[in-house]
Parts: structure tokens; C-alpha cells; sequence
């Protein structure tokens, strides 16, 4: 199963554009420690994996923050493990 800030990722992303930068924020501001050295592989990861597309300004030079946005797929794991949270959810407060 993902990790909650995994999760926390694809919602943001759901909701539009991520910054690696402005996500490392947000997590931080939910309690999680992660770094940076652990965030932007993630996201690299989760491109990989068909769940995000980035994009950068190519005017901006090599060093341009990439926006990700979710895809369809990641759509798809996002429905998927909300629904496996409500599940637990129902479970654990039985």
C-alpha cells in the first residue's frame, strides 16, 4: 500500500499542479518529514509509474521547477486507495 503522503501527493495533484518545492511545504505543514532527496525521486518514481507527467518551462533554463499534474492512471490508484481507506476506516472505528 502507498504511504500516506503518497496519497496526500496524488490528491494535491488531483487538484492541479505540484510543485516539488510547495509539496515539501504541505507535507511538512501534515507532520511528515520528508526530504527532498526522498520527495523528488518519489515524484520521479510516480512519473515512471504512469500516475504524474511533469512539465517545465524550457525558457527557464535546466533548473526550472516542474509542475505535476495527475494522469488518468494516476486517477485510477488515487479512486482505488481512497476507497481501501474507507474500508479501514469502516474497520477501525467499528
Amino acid at each position: 500500500m502507498l504511504s500516506l503522503w503518497k496519497i496526500h501527493i496524488l490528491h494535491h495533484a488531483a487538484e492541479g499542479p505540484v510543485i516539488g518545492q510547495c509539496m515539501l511545504q504541505e507535507l511538512r505543514e501534515h507532520g511528515y518529514e520528508v526530504s527532498p532527496g526522498t520527495l523528488y525521486p518519489m515524484l520521479k518514481r510516480m512519473e515512471r509509474n504512469g500516475w504524474l507527467r511533469s512539465r517545465a518551462d524550457a525558457k527557464a533554463g535546466p533548473k526550472a521547477p516542474r509542475s505535476y499534474r495527475l494522469t488518468s492512471e494516476g486517477s485510477k490508484v488515487l479512486k482505488l486507495v481512497l476507497q481501501q481507506v474507507q474500508e479501514l476506516r469502516g474497520e477501525v472505528l467499528k
